[in-house]
């Protein structure tokens, strides 16, 4: 049973300047709909939120929690990426190996793309050079691979140091900052000939995955487990740690208000709100709950409103006897129960 419910909670936090007393709303809406989830990601400006769902991407307005759209035939998805440049949108596709252009405005299906590396995974928008940014978990060796965002032609690979590549971040002038996750780097790649300039270890970091940049500041946020990271991206040294949860797989960034927004998915699932007191100074303001097993988190820098999804599982049933152990030990999941959108804002 789809349960169809919402719930506000007011959450008030108090710190000394410069990040004064912060207070965030959260509501959180069940939007029904089959499957898991990946990533999500929020149309700056309009409340609209894309809502990866395992085979297909459902459109949610943010303000209502409504479904307003739906695009099908994307097997084992993991993200969505928005070129507004070109009036397109993309979607990685695990299953199939393909992406997905879509339409932005009617939300019909352009065309697949086949990626020949496999893996794939994150995904962006790169502006300065209006591509199309793949991050993808391809073997031997991980890859970044650039599409045209007009044609969706395949117009550049990397090979990366990493086969686990995570988020990906642009400085819009010309460079691109990927997040490895096994490898605890950064790399750097030429955003035109996609060639790989650097690789800076970032310990304290474990694992990190999301990744933001403040363009003004020339600082990437790298969202990891634990502890967070404030990368230089001049000499890629760290410059500041962040506390934070565990089970982190995203990270949001609303440049004018200086807030990071870092969800963790561990324990009962939190978002550690941390406001930008300067280049190399950061302060916790806020750790929001959430729903547990919500690691994703898309935020939208016009509306100033941060977006998770995550559905609920209902208890799993009992293995067959003799039956084999699911592959990786992962333990069986129950059937949906609830499918939670979660919206944060002050």
């Amino acid at each position: 049973m789809i349960r169809h419910s919402m719930a506000a909670v007011l959450l008030f936090t108090s710190f000394g300047a410069p990040a004064a007393a912060q207070q965030f709303k959260v509501a959180k809406y069940s939007i029904g709909g089959d499957g898991g989830t990946d990533y999500l990601t929020a149309e700056p400006g309009t409340g609209r939120v894309f809502v990866s769902r395992s085979t297909h991407v459902m459109v949610i307005d943010g303000v209502t929690g409504k479904v307003i759209g739906d695009i099908p035939d994307t097997p084992r998805n993991h993200g969505i990426a928005l070129a507004p440049k070109s009036n397109r949108g993309f979607i990685t596709s695990a299953g199939d190996s393909t992406v997905t252009m879509f339409d932005l405005k009617t939300l019909a299906p352009i065309k697949k793309i086949k990626i020949p590396t496999g893996g794939l995974d994150g995904i962006m928008y790169e502006d300065f050079s209006d591509r199309i940014i793949l991050t993808n978990h391809s073997r031997p060796i991980g890859t970044a691979v650039a599409l045209d965002a007009k044609t969706g032609d395949i117009v550049g690979t990397a090979e990366l140091e990493d086969d686990s590549p995570e988020g990906a971040a642009s400085d819009g002038k010309g460079k691109i900052f990927v997040n490895n996750e096994t490898k605890n780097t950064i790399q750097v790649l030429d955003a035109k000939t996609m060639k790989v300039l650097a690789s800076w270890p970032i310990a304290p970091c474990d694992g990190p995955t999301g990744i933001a940049m403040n363009r003004a500041t020339n600082r990437i946020f790298a969202g990891c487990s634990k502890t967070s990271v404030v990368v230089d991206a001049t000499s890629g040294k760290v410059v500041a740690t962040i506390a934070n949860g565990d089970g982190v797989d995203a990270l949001g960034y609303d440049g004018s208000q200086k807030l990071i927004y870092i969800p963790a998915g561990g324990g009962n699932g939190t978002v550690t709100v941390v406001h930008e007191d300067s280049p190399d100074k950061y302060t916790v303001v806020a750790t929001v709950p959430t729903f547990k097993g919500a690691k994703t988190i898309a935020v939208d820098p016009v509306q100033h409103v941060a977006y998770l999804f995550q559905p609920e599982y209902g208890p799993a049933p009992a293995p067959a006897a003799g039956a084999t152990p699911p592959a990786g030990g992962r333990a069986a999941r129950g059937p949906i129960v609830a499918a939670w959108f979660i919206v944060i804002h002050q």
